[in-house]
């Protein structure tokens, strides 16, 4: 089939989650052919530097990882599945002891999974047995934030409150409630940082008392929200959360399923803070997309007091799986890439800043390997655009070659961590003439 075909296949056959049908219809389906490093080929030929790791910022490694499909290959031919349950193959075990070399403190035991959704139901069931066995047996409430998403399954649904899934398939999961989120550009509460308390932080203490600290199992956050675009809470932040979950007995669950494995310029975002979560979730960048692959990593003290963790999953762990993570964290390990990363990441984030001083352009945040530029039709007010300007700024950026992605009021950029200079001063430009050329077609300068 050619081009045109292909593309009529995709909008007769395949659901495309999430992707408004009216613009597929109009725009068509983006389908890719080939890629190699941090470039990508789509079906017409055209070319266009990757600087989202794929949409969801997975492929932190670049593509065309030969050393990856071929731990893959050479796995799937020796022994392709051992099973679940008490069966298990060789390189699980031995993912599992690199896990727990690289997480924080005392995550050393992992449950592995196929992707973030499930890692977090993973979690929230490991949450929801410790306290049935320990000193809570009627606790069963997960208090996220507004504005999370962990996932779509509907144990992760029922904790989210981002990109328009959750009312739509409720009734959902009883017993989740939120408290506002560390947005501090457009702060739920107006106020301002420093001045503010962390209000946002010390409302959780609050909602475990409004709720029933004897019914919450367990609080979850992202380190990093992804809605709007890269909001990095303030430093304060987490070691407050962590205070009142120990004053509580609430189990805090870190979703690193976007920020681990080096998106952040660490290993995992809360070393940024210093701050141990119970359980952590993983997955995306941990094989970079190369296998599906995730896991909810916790505590031996959480696992031990488990009879038994009453939950399986078919692939939980799959060899093949384990094989492309090891692969992956081995190049991690020989190419610096979680300093190689750090530094690039402060590199990106100087490079945008300037772009601050443009008159649609409220913040430029990020950490990392990790950046967003937030848009206002306002600078005083910081009123979000109501249109379509953020898009045909990201369309834009497209049109010029590269590739980064609209995030609600922001453009949203996750370069691979082996992206060099050059590519990021090649985003930069192709943003700041993305911005120019949108402003000036819609008379905001």
């Amino acid at each position: 089939m050619d081009a045109r075909e292909i593309k009529q296949q995709a909008l007769e056959h395949h659901i495309f989650g999430l992707a408004n049908r009216q613009q597929l219809q109009e725009e068509g389906p983006f389908i890719f052919a080939s890629a190699e490093g941090i470039t990508v080929t789509d079906i017409d030929g055209n070319q266009y530097l990757d600087m989202m790791s794929t949409l969801t910022r997975a492929n932190s490694v670049g593509y065309g990882r030969e050393e990856i499909a071929r731990a893959v290959y050479n796995q799937l031919v020796g022994m392709h599945y051992a099973g679940t349950v008490a069966q298990v193959a060789e390189p699980t075990i031995q993912l599992a002891a690199k896990v727990a070399e690289l997480a924080p403190g005392r995550l050393t035991a992992s449950f592995f999974v196929s992707g973030g959704s499930e890692a977090v139901e993973a979690a929230f069931k490991l949450a929801k047995q410790y306290q049935y066995h320990r000193n809570k047996p009627r606790a069963f409430k997960i208090i996220s934030r507004s504005l999370a998403y962990h996932g779509a399954t509907m144990g992760a649904l029922a904790a989210s409150d981002w990109l328009g899934q959750r009312h739509i398939s409720e009734p959902g999961v009883p017993g989740h409630t939120r408290i506002p989120a560390p947005t501090c550009y457009r702060c739920p509460f107006g106020l301002e940082y420093p001045d503010c308390g962390i209000k946002c932080a010390t409302w959780l203490e609050r909602e475990i008392q409004q709720e029933g600290p004897e019914l919450v199992a367990a609080f979850i956050a992202e380190p990093v929200m992804q809605a709007h675009g890269v909001q990095v809470p303030p430093p304060e932040y987490f070691p407050i959360i962590r205070e009142i979950c120990d004053k509580y007995e609430v189990l805090f669950i870190a979703d690193e399923v976007i920020t681990g494995f080096g998106r952040t310029g660490e290993w995992f975002a809360m070393n940024h803070w210093d701050v141990e979560p119970d359980i952590m979730t993983v997955a995306k960048a941990m094989t970079s997309g190369y296998f599906p692959m995730g896991a909810a990593i916790t505590r031996k003290e959480i696992v031990d007091a488990l009879p038994a963790f009453l939950h399986v999953h078919t692939y939980s762990g799959h060899a093949a799986g384990a094989a492309a993570a090891l692969a992956n964290i081995a190049i991690y390990e020989r190419e610096n890439l979680i300093a190689r990363g750090k530094e690039l990441g402060q590199y990106l984030l100087d490079a945008l800043k300037p772009l601050e001083q443009h008159p649609i352009v409220g913040q430029v945040r990020g950490l990392g390997m990790w950046a967003a530029i937030d848009f206002t039709a306002n600078k005083q007010t910081r009123a979000p655009f109501e249109d379509d300007t953020v898009r045909a700024v990201a369309r834009r950026v497209r049109e010029l070659g590269v590739l980064v992605s609209p995030i609600g009021t922001a453009v949203e950029m996750a370069p691979p961590l082996t992206a060099r200079k050059e590519d990021v001063d090649r985003l930069v430009a192709a943003l700041e003439q993305a911005i120019n050329d949108v402003a000036r077609a819609r008379n905001l300068l």
